[in-house]
């Protein structure tokens, strides 16, 4: 009987790891727009707390559940004037999390969308999401 439940457990944790469905993301990134801050919780737990600047008034970031689609140590943004953008995590489409100089900033609207955050802490985000894989990590944009 015992064997039975083991092979019974066994086979359920396989479904539910290929179907993805079945288990929390490792690491969640929460960005809280109405707040311009980021939330960081690894396991669940809250790890980090960073004011960020969102989308200022013309611009928009986009709400919604994400993965991480690309990576760069350094990027730069071919749109707006080969802006360094340090540590960029793309989200979607162009939109990206990333390091930015211009800290005076943070904890209001001031970017053409992407999500900027100090680069020391653009770049622990960055090793977050490379120690437990993009695979595992999640994006949040909310209000």
């Amino acid at each position: 009987m015992k064997k039975l439940v083991v092979t019974v457990f066994s086979a359920v944790a396989v479904v539910l790891a290929a179907s993805g469905s079945g288990w929390a993301a490792s690491l969640v990134a929460t960005v809280d727009v109405s707040a311009q801050t980021m939330t960081i919780k690894k396991h669940g737990r809250v790890i980090h707390r960073w004011k960020v600047s969102t989308a200022r008034s013309g611009y928009i970031t986009p709400r919604g559940q994400y993965r991480p689609i690309r990576m760069h140590r350094m990027w730069y943004s071919r749109k707006y004037d080969m802006s360094p953008m340090p540590y960029s995590i793309f989200f979607h489409g162009g939109y990206a999390i990333h390091g930015t100089n211009a800290v005076k900033r943070l904890g209001q609207p001031a970017s053409h969308g992407c999500v900027r955050l100090r680069t020391d802490n653009a770049a622990e985000l960055y090793a977050l999401v490379k120690q437990v894989g993009p695979g595992n990590t999640r994006i949040h944009v909310v209000n």
